[in-house]
């Protein structure tokens, strides 16, 4: 059974910057696509970040594009999100997902969730 552990959130000035981790655990690691999703308070979850199995090819919502970035270290079983230029509206918590083969951008297509960890932006 995949299990996912995420870490490094926690409150930072707007402007500044976090680096989210997720653990993996349970089947070979580079069977599977990671992606990001955030989940605000009274919103939907929406989509942050993906990347295929090998780290070759990612993928950015809009509201995050050059602002933030996700790679990948299979040696570690480990995928990050590197948070730059922090906003308000990053505020959120924010989970990993994994799905074999290929990456998607909408949570139905994910088969495995960790529990998230939150972030918290001032202004």
């Amino acid at each position: 059974q995949v299990q996912l552990v995420e870490s490094g959130g926690g409150l930072v000035q707007a402007g500044g910057s976090l680096r989210l981790s997720c653990a993996f655990s349970g089947r070979p690691f580079s069977w599977y696509a990671m992606g990001w999703f955030r989940q605000a308070p009274g919103k939907e979850r929406e989509f942050v970040a993906a990347i295929n199995w090998s780290g070759g090819s990612t993928y950015y919502a809009d509201s995050v594009k050059g602002r933030f970035t996700i790679s990948r270290d299979n040696a570690k079983n480990t995928v990050y999100l590197q948070m730059n230029s922090l906003k308000p509206e990053d505020t959120a918590v924010y989970c990993c997902a994994a799905r074999p083969n290929s990456y998607g951008l909408v949570t139905s297509q994910y088969n495995y969730w960790g529990q998230g960890t939150q972030v918290t932006v001032s202004s």
